[in-house]
């Protein structure tokens, strides 16, 4: 019997990917469970110890000692106790442990001058274990409910497992299978269990299909009811930035460091990059001969964009840069309110602003400033009100076209009275 039950755990501890030490754990809460079931008695605080080799286990009520306290002593304490929980709820927080009251709580206490009649030599915070002698076999209703609580507890165990295992990956690039597609939602399979990838962690662009497989990013992993609720994107800045240091040797040992990145998923990426070492360039290693280390990270992401820049200490260099390929002229830089005036020549303004503004967009992200593109000569104020002008142009035709229709529309009434009046006279005539 012994060595069937030591075959049965370990093929659980292989299934599950759990400890020994937790399914024995499992079992003894379930036997504990049996036993209060079938004899169990007020105040009784049961635990069962498990011998593998054996098969047979050892019941105990276990109680910890505490000092002596009277009945008014308890009930003064239960209403302190009442009292700072109800305080600390209209503040809207927990107990703190200095707080705390020490209640006597029977199942699991036992005062000294008890405690002494079971042995002398006794202290308070010692533990008094009384073992416990079942009369008869586990009834089926016992069995049944250690059955419930083995399944219960084997499953919080794998997912503690599961837990405890991506909690520590959060931030790293894992190989996915897409398994299915929930609406705008989409679930990945990531080997021990099944992940969550929102819409806003996906990129707009890709289409997912059962069966795909693809890299993700681990965003974040939470414990909840259903177990642990770990989301995975592949729209994350970050992604980007673990991807080169996959790709790129100098960055995986430090000799480049990747100093920000700004992403429109799907889209374009810039990325910022600087060299700790003279003798390294840092944009041609993060390119790669003939570009293969870039164009593989590229690959990977569908297609998307990247402008690898270099960092510069200097924040202006650093807007120049960051606007490339764009030429720029001049920097006007104002580090109290955050902002970068960047002129350039008028057949460097759409290049600089980018279609629908995506590249001033990006080089503010990156640089964390807010950038304003002028063209050579023009001032902030000139262009804010050339815009303002626009503006007006276009609302003036609209008015226009609207008297147009109205003027347009009497003239052709008129017409069609005086041909009506016209028929009327041949009539007569006739």
């Amino acid at each position: 019997m012994s060595s069937e039950i030591q075959k049965a755990i370990k093929q659980i501890c292989d299934e599950k990917n759990i400890s020994e030490s937790s399914v024995i754990e499992t079992i003894e809460a379930a036997l504990a469970v049996a036993y209060r079931k079938d004899f169990g008695e007020k105040d009784e605080n049961i635990k069962v110890e498990f011998n593998i080799e054996t098969a047979g286990s050892r019941v105990f009520d276990v109680k910890t000692v505490v000092a002596d306290m009277t009945e008014e002593e308890i009930e003064k304490a239960k209403e302190e106790e009442k009292e700072k929980r109800e305080k600390a709820k209209e503040e809207n927080r927990e107990l703190t442990d200095e707080e705390r009251v020490e209640l006597f709580n029977p199942k699991t206490d036992i005062m000294i001058s008890e405690a002494k009649k079971v042995k002398k030599d006794v202290t308070i915070g010692d533990e008094i274990r009384t073992e416990k002698f079942p009369s008869e076999a586990y009834g089926r209703m016992a069995a049944q409910t250690a059955k419930q609580v083995i399944i219960q507890k084997l499953r919080e165990a794998e997912r503690d497992v599961v837990y405890n295992d991506y909690k520590n990956r959060e931030g790293e690039i894992i190989n996915a299978t897409i398994q299915r597609v929930e609406g705008r939602v989409v679930l990945v399979d990531i080997g021990q269990t099944t992940a969550v990838m929102p819409p806003q962690e996906q990129i707009d662009q890709e289409h997912y299909n059962s069966g795909q497989r693809i890299k993700v990013y681990i965003v974040s992993v939470k414990k909840t009811t259903k177990g642990p609720e770990i989301v995975v994107s592949r729209s994350h800045p970050e992604m980007v930035k673990k991807l080169f240091t996959m790709e790129v040797p100098e960055i995986a040992n430090g000799s480049i460091d990747i100093k920000a990145v700004a992403r429109e998923a799907g889209s374009r990426t810039k990325i910022a990059v600087i060299s700790k070492e003279s003798n390294i360039d840092p944009v041609g290693s993060c390119v790669g001969q003939r570009g293969t280390r870039v164009q593989t990270i590229i690959a990977e992401l569908g297609g998307e964009k990247i402008d690898i820049i270099e960092y510069d200490e200097d924040p202006i260099k650093f807007i120049i840069n960051s606007l490339s390929p764009a030429k720029v002229i001049s920097v006007k830089l104002d580090e109290k309110e955050g902002r970068a005036i960047a002129e350039v020549k008028e057949d460097q303004l759409s290049l600089a602003i980018g279609k629908s503004g995506q590249n001033v967009r990006l080089s503010a992200k990156l640089t964390g400033l807010k950038i304003d593109i002028i063209k050579e000569g023009e001032t902030v104020e000139e262009k804010n009100k050339a815009k303002i002008e626009i503006k007006e142009e276009k609302s003036e035709p609209s008015d226009a076209k609207v008297e147009t229709k109205e003027t347009e529309d009497k003239p052709e009434k008129k017409t069609v009275k005086k041909k009506t009046s016209a028929k009327k006279e041949d009539k007569k005539d006739k």
